[in-house]
């Protein structure tokens, strides 16, 4: 196993890669090269130091990746998902997780060298919400309804993070017009909060928690306003994938596995709560405390609320294409497939 890197240097912009790179092909064979998983190039993985990305940190760490052939490194990135999107764009990073949200639509438009494979994450149709919006104790407000006028931090207006605050909004009949917007990184979030310079905020797992622990701020909704929404993805360079397709698959599959293990009471394991905790810098008591995302064993893909989330950073002017981004068509769905079937035939966790 290879020892994880931080990334460093720029990426060029978007709208330059299309002329650098190819379209990502949707119809090809997954099977159709001749070489093996184990005789293609490293695959190198941008990942962010959240729990959302557990199965890959286990999938390194308990050799699911090596038992595949593969050379994996997992590299923690500090940016946004943008970032990742340039990256794996440019080839400079071979795979990643990120967001669903305004930056890969517009990348998928530019015919940027991205291909979709499965889903990351998505948020639980029930329990601790993992990226809750909150109000501020210095605010009073105790009711989402009462956010109208209030000033509400959001990390940016082209990922994730608005689109939850909208869902939210809108849940107690209200929208994005009658409040205000404030964009605020993760990090600044609870300072913001403390020093009451902020209403409320979107937030996401663990600084939601210790915002809570330390009573700087409590939520406000549950999480059926977002249950079950596309959070992130896993995207490959496209000409990596049409030249090593074996490995993309056997890399997938790998991922599976470790979602079903976590899935079969992994989340609870000693052992694997450690390597967890060890990837995002967290004590494990925190983690068996904080709210989770979804990971699902088969990587499906809710297409629609993709589409739907689309559709809202077009309403936003936040696209920089007329009509459809044409996401669906960069979906590798024959390595899925082949990956889940590949998936089943290994055991849950390493001998």
């Amino acid at each position: 196993m290879t020892l994880r890197r931080r990334l460093a240097g720029g990426a060029a912009l978007l709208t330059a890669l299309a002329l650098l790179t190819g379209c990502a092909s949707g119809g090809n064979d997954a099977q159709g090269s001749s070489e093996s998983a184990a005789d293609a190039p490293k695959i190198t993985f941008l990942y962010s130091p959240y729990a959302d990305y557990a199965p890959f940190f286990l999938a390194e760490k308990k050799g699911y990746f090596e038992d595949a052939g593969l050379d994996v490194e997992l590299i923690s990135k500090s940016g946004s998902s943008g970032e990742t999107y340039q990256q794996v764009s440019t080839g400079s990073i071979t795979a990643g997780g990120a967001t669903w949200g305004a930056g890969l639509f517009n990348a998928t438009k530019a015919g940027t060298s991205i291909s979709v494979i499965a889903s990351v994450s998505k948020i639980p149709s029930e329990g601790k919400n993992p990226a809750p919006l909150m109000a501020s104790e210095k605010s009073g407000i105790t009711d989402a309804k009462d956010l109208k006028g209030k000033k509400i931090g959001i990390p940016g207006d082209g990922g994730f993070g608005i689109y939850s605050v909208a869902l939210a909004l809108e849940s107690v009949g209200l929208g994005l017009d009658d409040v205000k917007l404030v964009n605020l990184s993760p990090g600044d979030i609870p300072p913001a909060m403390a020093n009451g310079s902020i209403d409320a905020s979107w937030t996401i797992e663990p600084i939601s928690s210790a915002i809570a622990q330390k009573k700087i701020g409590h939520e406000l909704l549950g999480v059926d306003y977002q249950s079950g929404v596309e959070l992130g993805a896993l995207v490959f360079n496209s000409d990596y994938v049409q030249k090593h397709p074996k490995a993309v698959t056997a890399f997938t599959a790998a991922y599976l596995r470790a979602v079903k293990e976590l899935e079969n009471g992994g989340w609870k394991d000693p052992a694997d709560q450690k390597i967890i905790a060890e990837y995002t810098d967290l004590p494990v008591e925190t983690l068996q405390s904080i709210g989770l995302t979804r990971q699902d064993p088969e990587g499906s893909i809710d297409w629609k609320d993709v589409a739907r989330q689309e559709q809202f950073f077009r309403d936003r002017g936040a696209l920089e294409f007329d009509g459809d981004s044409g996401i669906e068509k960069i979906f590798r769905k024959d390595i899925l497939q082949q990956a889940v079937a590949d998936s089943e035939k290994q055991p849950s966790a390493s001998s």
